[in-house]
């Protein structure tokens, strides 16, 4: 039996009254989210769904409706809101869903036309039943319960299929690392379709009995795939009186910054676990400073999000924590992370899979130290070498950078050349002047990094590095070909001038 139901299923005979899910206008005790699981199975094998697709806010709709599948063991889809109708096309036939539970009907007909008609649903809180009339075949591996799209670094949206046991070890993992208790309540400050917020913020509070709110992400602070009113995202922290909560990096460095400037820290907060993309220890040290319990961690889609994770009593700043309990790693001769314990079982439709060992070559380098925490060192593809023959993981550089207020993104790039380059996406700061600050900014950053890493000179960015435009992968990575292939004439210039 699922470990998920069960617990639900526990958690409802125990304490029935207890809030489960928090939503912005109601909420379900642990007894009414038990009822409505069992509805909304009903009402989805009553229409026949074999494979559903999720397009919507954050709000208890969409866990209901994530929750309700996932018992009924029928396949769920969650599409990313911030998808291009192209992603989001190629995601529906890609992985051949027969119905799409959505709150914004409009864009879906829009995009399917007369291939699809509504259905009457009522077990999902005002989302709408769309069903295709015609949907692909696709050939789905066994036990499948999720596919989750990612983005990755170039093409088409890839379908990584996880099994209901991969993403419930790694719920129980990180339920027990995290310290999860029913006391807590989470806020899910990420979109709900981001794997790490399904089973990060809704899995592991229910597990631990506890509550997770969820509101639409306008309520969070978050607007788009990359807006951010850290204003309104403090606000959320306080008034849900939120234990725990996940968060990018550009996220805590917006909190950082408003901590900083006087803003009230939340005072329930325990557990902030920030992952995604590269951190900074600089920036995870300002927040201990400010007395923010932020804890690093690292995971991939390919293995049901979390790897590994900082926790309390087990905190190593600059590493990516301690390898979850189901988690086995080993390492290539070249430094390849290579994680078993609960992976995929490949990509849809692709023949990348894990080895028959079940072991997933990650792309990512890093070690173990004497005391078992892992670090990374950078992303294998994306390591170059200079013309001094120095090898340079570019996220160490960009991490260096971003920690400074001036500066909200950054990609850098040196392959074959003396010294190194940067793309840079400033942050406007109040009453100082663009220009100025981010040279400070990389300034102060060269004094950190050896000669070799330094940034020399650097390119403004003609807009901010987001999923919608294609320089930005959806779980924060830079999409480094994208950005190289815009920015290369401006790049190559700065060499060129180098040269005269």
């Amino acid at each position: 039996m699922s470990l998920l139901f069960r617990a639900v299923t526990h958690h409802a005979q125990q304490w029935p009254d207890s809030t489960a899910l928090q939503g912005a206008e109601s909420a379900l005790t642990y007894a009414q989210l038990a009822q409505q699981l069992q509805l909304g199975g009903h009402e989805l094998h009553k229409a026949g769904i074999k494979a559903l697709g999720l397009l919507a806010d954050n709000g208890l709709a969409w866990a209901v409706a994530d929750l309700s599948a996932l018992f009924a063991n029928i396949l769920v889809v969650p599409l990313p809101p911030f998808f291009s109708p192209q992603q989001l096309q190629h995601a529906i036939r890609d992985s051949g869903l027969d119905a799409i539970l959505t709150d914004q009907p409009e864009r879906v007909e829009k995009l399917l036309g007369d291939q699809i008609h509504r259905v009457d649903s009522a077990a999902f809180g005002g989302l709408h039943m769309l069903k295709l009339d015609a949907p692909s075949a696709a050939n789905i591996p066994a036990r499948s319960a999720k596919i989750t799209y990612t983005s990755g670094t170039t093409g088409q949206p890839k379908g990584v299929c996880l099994s209901r046991e991969a993403m419930e070890s790694v719920a129980q993992s990180l339920c027990n690392a995290s310290q999860a208790s029913p006391q807590d309540r989470h806020l899910c400050l990420l979109p709900l379709s981001t794997l790490l917020e399904n089973i990060g913020g809704i899995y592991v509070p229910l597990l631990a009995g506890a509550c997770s709110t969820v509101l639409p992400l306008h309520q969070v602070g978050l607007q788009g795939a990359a807006a951010l009113d850290v204003g309104q995202m403090l606000k959320s922290l306080h008034e849900s009186r939120a234990s725990s909560a996940i968060m990018v990096p550009q996220m805590l460095h917006a909190v950082v910054a408003a901590l900083s400037m006087g803003a009230a820290k939340p005072a329930q907060l325990r557990f902030i676990a920030v992952g995604g993309a590269p951190v900074s220890l600089r920036l995870l040290i300002s927040a201990q400073r400010l007395g923010l319990p932020v804890f690093e961690g690292y995971g991939l889609s390919e293995c049901a999000s979390v790897v590994a994770v900082n926790a309390p009593g087990a905190n190593k700043p600059g590493s990516v924590g301690k390898p979850l309990p189901h988690v086995k790693l080993k390492f290539a001769e070249d430094g390849e992370i290579q994680v078993g314990g609960a992976v995929f079982s490949g990509y849809l439709g692709l023949s990348e899979s894990p080895d028959t060992d079940g072991y997933w070559s990650s792309g990512d380098t890093g070690y173990l130290d004497d005391e078992g925490y892992l670090h990374l060192t950078g992303r294998k593809k994306n390591m170059f070498i200079t013309s001094f023959g120095r090898n340079v993981a570019p996220e160490w550089v960009e991490r260096e950078l971003t920690i400074h207020p001036a500066l909200a993104q950054a990609a850098v790039f040196g392959e074959a050349q003396p010294w190194n380059a940067a793309i840079i996406v400033p942050r406007a700061l109040p009453g100082v002047e663009m220009q100025g600050a981010i040279a400070e900014a990389i300034a102060a950053a060269n004094q950190a990094l050896p000669d070799y890493a330094r940034i020399k000179k650097w390119v403004l960015a003609s807009e901010p590095f987001t999923p919608q435009n294609g320089l930005l992968t959806t779980n924060g990575r830079l999409r480094r070909e994208e950005i190289w292939s815009r920015y290369e004439t401006a790049i190559s210039a700065l060499y060129q001038e180098n040269a005269q």
